[in-house]
């Protein structure tokens, strides 16, 4: 069974704080991250497998942005030092 049927898919965006490599000028950047929520319940249907893998399957969130454009200069800035899997307690 796809992971994805265990889940709700969302995107969200979140502030983070960057330095530009080129200017030096430290900015704010929405990040695009997609959250993935688990479930109430699993479908109706379900082999034992799939019930297993759902009941330890957790929420969380992955980072989709890699690459933005600086507010100052508009160089490219990596997104470096930000972690992109992010589990969620809910």
């Amino acid at each position: 069974m796809d992971e994805r049927a265990f889940c709700d898919e969302s995107k969200t965006s979140k502030p983070a704080v960057l330095n530009c490599p080129t200017c030096k000028r430290e900015n704010t950047y929405d990040l695009t991250w997609l959250v993935r929520r688990k479930k109430k319940q699993l479908r109706a249907g379900a082999d034992e497998r799939a019930r297993a893998q759902f009941a330890k399957f957790q929420s969380y969130m992955v980072l989709l942005d890699d690459v933005v454009a600086c507010k100052s200069c508009r160089r490219r800035i990596e997104v470096s030092g930000i972690k992109t899997t992010a589990y969620l307690t809910d």
